[in-house]
C-alpha cells in the first residue's frame, strides 16, 4: 500500500487539564490508496505553529511511499534531513508519521501493534501517576493529594517539588522540597515510588545539593537531574551522588540513547515514542537499554494516541520499569477522543487487542475540536510544569 495523504491536526479546547501544554494536541492523520486509515501524534509544548508545519515537510519524503516499508522510510528521511539529529521538530514529525504507519500496519493484518513485535510479555502494563499534583504547593496539599491518588490504585507516583527555583537552588528551596517530598513519603509510607522531577533544570553542584537532601527518602528514581546538554554536569553528577538517575525524553535519536546508556549515564531510559523516532526507532533503543541492565519507562505525557502506542509497545518490553501516566489527569476531551479504551485500573493499563495501535479515534471529535495552529502566550509559570506549582510557600 502506498501513502496517499498525511495531514497533521491542530485539536484543542476550553478543558485545559494540568498543565498549559495539556490544552492541545497534534494528531497526524495518515491515508493509503486503498483507504486505510493510520494516526500518529507530534509534541506540541511552545512548537505548536513549527511543528505542524514541520509534518507538511516531512511528509514530503513519505507521500507516494510504501506504507510497509517503515525501516526504509524512516532513513530516506534521516537521509534526506541533514539537522534531523538536532531538529526536535522534525525528529517528533517522523516520529508521528511512523506511528501512524504501524497503527496502519496492524490494521492490514488485524493483529494490535504488540504482535508485530514479538508478542507481549505481560497482559497489563504498570502505570505511575504523573499531573496530579496541579495547585499544590504546601507539604500538606502533596500529602492530601497524594492519598488520594493512592487510593485510586496508584503505588508510584512522579512530581516536582521545587516550586520555581531555576538553574539554582538556596537553603530556603532546599528546605521546600524537602518537606513535600518527605510529606509524600509518610503519606505514601514506605512502599511506594516516589519519583522526583527535575524538568532538567539546575545545574550540577544545586541537583547535587538536592541529592544529598533527597536520597533519605529513597526515590526511586531523580529524573532529569541537570540541565539536558550538561553531560559533564551529569557525569560529575552520577561520581557524587548515590541516587537513581532517570532521563530521555529529549533524546531524538538512537545514537543519542546509545551514548547515555553506553556511558553509564542513566539507570532508567525513558524515550518519547513520539520524538525518538516512533515505534522504528524505540524498539531498538528497547534493546539497547536491555544489553546494558537499564530499565524503562517511556515519557508518555501528551495525548490518548500517544498513550496507545507507548501501552502496546511497553507490553513487549522485558526491562520494563513503568510506563509514565496523565490518562486520568488529561482534559476529558483526550479521553473520549480515543472513547477512553485505556482506563488505568489498579495501577496497570490493560493491553488493547484491536488492530493497530489498539484504539479507534473519534473522527467527529477531531472534526469539533479542530483548529487552525497558534503560538502559545508565554508567561512566568513556564509550559513544561504542572499548573499551579511555580511557586514557594516559606517566607
Amino acid at each position: 500500500m502506498k501513502i496517499s495523504e498525511i495531514e497533521p491536526i491542530v485539536l484543542s479546547s476550553k478543558e485545559k487539564g494540568a498543565a498549559t501544554w495539556a490544552s492541545s494536541m497534534i494528531l497526524v492523520k495518515v491515508v493509503t490508496n486503498n483507504g486505510l486509515v493510520g494516526y500518529g501524534e507530534a509534541v506540541p509544548t511552545l512548537r505548536v505553529i513549527s511543528v505542524f508545519n514541520a509534518i507538511k515537510q516531512v511528509s514530503k519524503a513519505y507521500v507516494g511511499k510504501e506504507v510497509e516499508d517503515v525501516e526504509k522510510n524512516y532513513h530516506e528521511w534521516y537521509k534526506q534531513d541533514f539537522y534531523l539529529s538536532r531538529s526536535f521538530e522534525s525528529a517528533t514529525s517522523v516520529s508521528a508519521i511512523d506511528i501512524a504507519s504501524w497503527d496502519i500496519l496492524g490494521k492490514e493484518f488485524g493483529a494490535p501493534l504488540y504482535k508485530l513485535l514479538g508478542g507481549k510479555v505481560r497482559d497489563r502494563v504498570p502505570v505511575y501517576a504523573n499531573g496530579w499534583y496541579s495547585d499544590c504547593v504546601t507539604p500538606l496539599d502533596f500529602a492530601e493529594r497524594s492519598k488520594e491518588v493512592h487510593a485510586r490504585g496508584y503505588n508510584a507516583m512522579k512530581f516536582d517539588p521545587f516550586g520555581n527555583y531555576f538553574n539554582w537552588i538556596d537553603e530556603k528551596g532546599l528546605r521546600e522540597s524537602e518537606e513535600r517530598v518527605k510529606a509524600v513519603r509518610e503519606a505514601l509510607g514506605e512502599d511506594a515510588g516516589v519519583l522526583i522531577e527535575h524538568h532538567g533544570r539546575f545545574n550540577s553542584k544545586s541537583s547535587q545539593l538536592i541529592a544529598k537532601r533527597l536520597e533519605k527518602y529513597n526515590p526511586l528514581f531523580m529524573e532529569e537531574p541537570v540541565h539536558h546538554e550538561d553531560v559533564d554536569g551529569l557525569r560529575e553528577y552520577r561520581s557524587r551522588t548515590k541516587v537513581r538517575v532517570a532521563l530521555g525524553e529529549r533524546l531524538v535519536s538512537l545514537k543519542e540513547a546509545y551514548f547515555y546508556v553506553s556511558e553509564g549515564l542513566v539507570d532508567v531510559l525513558q524515550p518519547d515514542i513520539t520524538n525518538i523516532g516512533g515505534v522504528t526507532v524505540a524498539k531498538k533503543v528497547v534493546d539497547v537499554a536491555e544489553a546494558r541492565d537499564v530499565e524503562i519507562a517511556f515519557h508518555n505525557a501528551f495525548g490518548p494516541v500517544q498513550n496507545a502506542v507507548s501501552v502496546q509497545l511497553s507490553s513487549t518490553v522485558n526491562n520494563l520499569l513503568s510506563l509514565e501516566n496523565f490518562y486520568d489527569w488529561f482534559p476529558q476531551w483526550k479521553r473520549d477522543l480515543v472513547y477512553n479504551a485505556t482506563p488505568v485500573e489498579g495501577g496497570h493499563v490493560k493491553v488493547p487487542e484491536k488492530p493497530g495501535i489498539g484504539v479507534e479515534v473519534n473522527e467527529k471529535l477531531v472534526d469539533e475540536l479542530k483548529t487552525s495552529p497558534e503560538a502559545l502566550e508565554v508567561k512566568e509559570e513556564p509550559v513544561w510544569v504542572v499548573g499551579g506549582t511555580w511557586k514557594g510557600y516559606l517566607k
